[in-house]
């Protein structure tokens, strides 16, 4: 039975559909409009709590029982252990991905989301403050991207989990203003990553 991905078509939606695709794992769409608050809805609310997409129901979880996964960095890691690609076995190599995983989750989003915030702010006073404040720590976020790439050629080393977790995000670079000919290996990683066929696919695939 196919996997229920019920998000919108955001950075942290495109996570996940990308990895399902590179995965290989099969699942059917379940639209949250945002904009029309469905995340509320109490059919949404029993998958995830905090009322935020994306979230998955996987028919056939552990011990063939179904389960619910809300957050975009646990069903990561529970779709990597379930399919056993793009995350590792061994404990050594668990903790980059992890480190890379929750630095994405941490900051390379929140801060981001924040300058598309500010970005839409009428008062000219607030908009100033809150995009001087955010877009300065994004671009510091990028450079800290930037100097691990030019040491490895995915983030944690091989291609895993954190990268599409951190891909979701670049994706947006243009609306929250970045340039990435300002950040080469940041450039040069993005575009290996949304040359995979399967990737492409993840981010070409109706979420909305």
């Amino acid at each position: 039975m196919n996997i229920e991905l019920w998000t919108w078509n955001t950075p942290n939606g495109r996570k996940i559909s990308a990895a399902l695709e590179e995965m290989g794992l099969a699942y059917t769409v379940k639209p949250v409009n945002i904009s029309k608050n469905e995340q509320f809805n109490p059919d949404f609310l029993k998958i995830s709590p905090n009322n935020r997409i994306p979230a998955i129901v996987d028919p056939d979880g552990p011990g063939g029982m179904p389960i619910s996964v809300f957050e975009s960095g646990a069903i990561l890691i529970y779709l990597g252990a379930k399919s056993g690609k793009f995350w590792p076995s061994d404990l050594r190599a668990q903790v980059p991905v992890l480190e890379w995983l929750m630095w994405q989750m941490g900051g390379f989003g929140p801060m981001p989301g924040q300058v598309h915030h500010f970005l839409a702010v009428e008062n000219e006073q607030d908009r100033r403050y809150g995009l001087e404040r955010y877009k300065k720590e994004t671009l510091r976020l990028y450079g800290v991207a930037d100097r691990r790439l030019a040491e490895v050629e995915f983030f944690a080393g091989p291609i895993s989990i954190a990268d599409f977790a951190i891909l979701g995000w670049a994706w947006r670079h243009e609306r929250h203003q970045v340039d990435l000919a300002q950040f080469p290996n940041v450039k040069r990683w993005y575009e290996t990553m949304m040359a995979r066929p399967a990737t492409k696919r993840g981010f070409e695939v109706a979420l909305s």
